[in-house]
Order: C-alpha cells, then sequence, then structure tokens
C-alpha cells in the first residue's frame, strides 16, 4: 500500500479525481487553484529551454556526421507532414458523419467576450513565420522560451563543437553533467506535478462548470472520439509498421498522459518525455531533434480539434461547404496549425485565420467555442504527446539509432522510469570525440 500511494500516477490520478470535485462543490477556488496549476507549468517551463538546448547539442555533437543529422531532420519533417495532414482528413471526415454541430443553436455566440475572437484574424505570412526561426537575440529567445529558435542555434553551436574535434570534448563532457543537474531539477519538480493536476481540473471545473458542457457535449465526444480513433488507428498501424506495441508504449507513458490530462498543457511533460525516449531504446540525437520540433510541426491531436472545430460552425450557422472548399480548408489548416503549441488561445487564432482566408462566415462566430474549449484542450494535448513519442521512434528506428535492448527492458518492466530515478552517469574521460554513441548499433 505505501508503494502505491508513492507511486506517482497513482498521486496524479487521485489529484484529478479531488480537483473534479472541489471544482464542482467550491467553485470559487477557481482562482487559487489556477495559481497552483499555473506555478507547476511554470516550473516546468523554467527547464525546457536548457534542457532542449543541451540534449539536442550532445546529441548531434555525438553524431558526429551532419549529414546524418539533415537526414534525421527532413525523415522528421517528412513524417510530421503525412500524419498532420491524415489527422486533419480524419477530423473532416467524423465531423461530416457525426455532425457534432447539428442542433446547437448559435445564439450563445457572444463576441465581446473573446477579444482574440472578435479581433481581425491574422493572414497567413510565410515570409515572418520563416524569417522568425532565426533568432535576433538568442539569450531573448532562451527567455522567451522560443523552441524552434534555440533548436536552430543549437544545432548549429553542435556542428561549431564537432568541428573543434578533441578540443570540443571537455565543453562536451560540462554540457553532458550540466544536462544531469536539470534532470535531477526535473525530478524535484515532478514530485509536485499532483498538485498542478489538481489545480488545473479545480480551475477549469469551478471556472466553466459542468453545465457549460450540455449544450456542447457532441463536439467534446466528436473530438475525443476522433483523436481515439487517430491513435488506435492510425498510430497503432504506424507502430505495427514499426515492430513495437503502442499499448505497451502508453503504459510507458502513462504519468506524462495524466500529468497533461490535469494540466491540459503538453509543454507540462516534455522534459520527462525526453528522458524517457532515451530509456527506452531512442538515441540522444534523435531524441533532441524530434521531440522539440514536432512540438511546433506535430500537432496531431490539434489538427484534429481545428478540422472538427471549422465542420461544426459551418453546421452551426449553417454554411454548406463543398468538397472543394473543405480540402481548401485543410490545406489552409496545414499552414496555419503549425507553431500552434504552447500559445494561449491559438486554437481561436488558427481558425480564425482559417475562416478569414475562405470568408465563408464572420470571423467572431469561433466564440461558441470558448465555454467548452478547455474541456477539449486535454485530447488535443494528449494526442499531441503521445504523436511525439511515436515519431521519436519511428525516425530512431528508421536510422538504426534504436537501442532495442533498452525497449525490451524497459516493456518487461525492468527500467526505473520513476521520478527518482538516476540517470546513468556520463564518465567525462570516455566522452567520444568523433565516434557517434549509437554507431555500435546495428
Amino acid at each position: 500500500m505505501n508503494k502505491l500511494r508513492g507511486n506517482l500516477t497513482f498521486q496524479v490520478i487521485i489529484a484529478i479525481l479531488l480537483g473534479i470535485l472541489t471544482g464542482i462543490f467550491f467553485p470559487d477556488f477557481g482562482s487559487t487553484a489556477k495559481l497552483i496549476s499555473g506555478t507547476f507549468v511554470k516550473l516546468i517551463n523554467m527547464l525546457i529551454a536548457p534542457i532542449v538546448f543541451l540534449t539536442i547539442v550532445s546529441g548531434i555533437a555525438h553524431m558526429g556526421d551532419m549529414k546524418k543529422v539533415g537526414r534525421v531532420g527532413g525523415k522528421a519533417l517528412l513524417y510530421f507532414e503525412i500524419i498532420t495532414t491524415l489527422a486533419l482528413a480524419i477530423g473532416l471526415v467524423c465531423a461530416n458523419i457525426l455532425k457534432p454541430g447539428n442542433g446547437v443553436k448559435p445564439l450563445a455566440v457572444n463576441p465581446g467576450i473573446s477579444p482574440v475572437a472578435a479581433a481581425p484574424a491574422p493572414g497567413i505570412n510565410w515570409t515572418e513565420f520563416i524569417t522568425h526561426i532565426i533568432p535576433r537575440n538568442i539569450f531573448e529567445s532562451f527567455a522567451e522560451g522560443d523552441i524552434l529558435q534555440i533548436l536552430l542555434f543549437a544545432i548549429l553551436f553542435a556542428i561549431g563543437i564537432s568541428k573543434m574535434g578533441s578540443a570540443g570534448a571537455p565543453l562536451l563532457a560540462a554540457f553532458e553533467r550540466i544536462s544531469q543537474a536539470l534532470f535531477n531539477v526535473m525530478r524535484i519538480i515532478m514530485k509536485l506535478a499532483p498538485l498542478g493536476a489538481f489545480g488545473g481540473m479545480a480551475y477549469t471545473i469551478g471556472t466553466y462548470g459542468i453545465t457549460t458542457l450540455i449544450p456542447m457535449a457532441k463536439i467534446m465526444l466528436v473530438v475525443y472520439l476522433t483523436c481515439g480513433l487517430f491513435v488506435f488507428g492510425v498510430l497503432n498501424l504506424v507502430c505495427r509498421y514499426y515492430k513495437f506495441s503502442l499499448l505497451k508504449y502508453l503504459k510507458i507513458i502513462k504519468s506524462e498522459i495524466l500529468i497533461v490530462l490535469g494540466t491540459s498543457s503538453s509543454e507540462s511533460a516534455l522534459p520527462s518525455m525526453m528522458q524517457k525516449m532515451e530509456k527506452v531504446g531512442c538515441s540522444k540525437s534523435v531524441v533532441g531533434l524530434v521531440i522539440p520540433t514536432g512540438y511546433s510541426f506535430n500537432l496531431d491531436g490539434t489538427s484534429i480539434y481545428l478540422s472538427v472545430a471549422l465542420i461544426f460552425l459551418a453546421q452551426v450557422f449553417n454554411v454548406e461547404l463543398s468538397i472543394g472548399q473543405q480540402l481548401t480548408a485543410m490545406g489552409i489548416l496545414m499552414v496555419t496549425s503549425k507553431g500552434a503549441a504552447g500559445v494561449t488561445g491559438s486554437g481561436f487564432i488558427v481558425l480564425s485565420s482559417t475562416l478569414a482566408a475562405m470568408k465563408i462566415m464572420p470571423v467572431e462566430n469561433v466564440a461558441i467555442l470558448l465555454g467548452v474549449d478547455r474541456f477539449m484542450s486535454e485530447a488535443r494535448a494528449i494526442t499531441n504527446l503521445i504523436g511525439n513519442g511515436i515519431a521519436t521512434i519511428v525516425v530512431a528506428k528508421s536510422e538504426g539509432e534504436f537501442d532495442d535492448s533498452l525497449w525490451q527492458s524497459a516493456i518487461s518492466g525492468k527500467t526505473d522510469f520513476s521520478a527518482e530515478s538516476v540517470i546513468e552517469q556520463v564518465n567525462v574521460d570516455a566522452v567520444p570525440e568523433e565516434v557517434p554513441v549509437y554507431s555500435r548499433l546495428p
């Protein structure tokens, strides 16, 4: 019993249940609950930028071959585009079949309650998006937690270290030690995960209330069902093709799934996901490239939500969309959904951009989703999390950067995934100067 009480997964489940009850019976606790949840998420966000930077630098510098770095990045981006396109298509099909907007009265729209929805929708600016990836000041990028800018700088920095040869080994060893210290800090913060999950759930239920769900229950059900269909259908097929079990993978990341469920933020599990992906057999270089990039380009759950929400709005406001218009919408969403992760109100911004580009209805119509958007954020955040982990394993396997013995140890329960588990110590004297860490793998 003591072992069960000390289990992080068990603690988070209890915290979520207590949060739901607190939100129902003590709704005025919402502001305090938001503070508790927000503090936990801030503590996690504090570590994301340095952990991502150090993981990428260490992984790429060890990899040695810069052509391989480009190949891994190219494979990841191709995979992301294929999978997110499938997610958008599945969302459109399910929304057309299940018709979540039928019977919903549009009288609930109140444009005044949403500055995001009422404001003119931003246009699609490819030039601005691409130039934004290049940081003006890298310290500013770290301060703001801009993952794409940090990713670019880390890749260039790693190339610089690799060109130093043996002279770069001490610097690389120092980065390994700093990374180890940061993961130790993360373990301390993860002990607070139950509090974060409790606060997030108590705030959501207390602020929006169970009664707000009834008129919009159908779209919530469609989003959750479609996300489930995508995970256990499309992603399961991907797992089978690459010869690993989806269910065993989900069992490994169950703690992260529950943390995301409680906090409604996939970023709250980013550092621990990076650590776990290494422990299940993916090389540090692949983890460092795929996971952070996936948080901007592999938003499977967000893609599903956006396509369902678009069809929902069309059904509510009696706007007939032809097949051609829906395909056009899918193409626009493929562009506007990129980089939406971690941005407050990003769902409304992306929907507004799509509606403005297509000119099919007033932009402020998205305000009808405000009351239930928070309740659907868990579905898309969890789906994003699951999809990014699978993408990492897929790319690692395709590159021969996957240690199957570590995977077998993980699924058999021999690997310690607890918050107290100790990262394998790095032997400073044994840091390879030019030989890739995983070059011994078949």
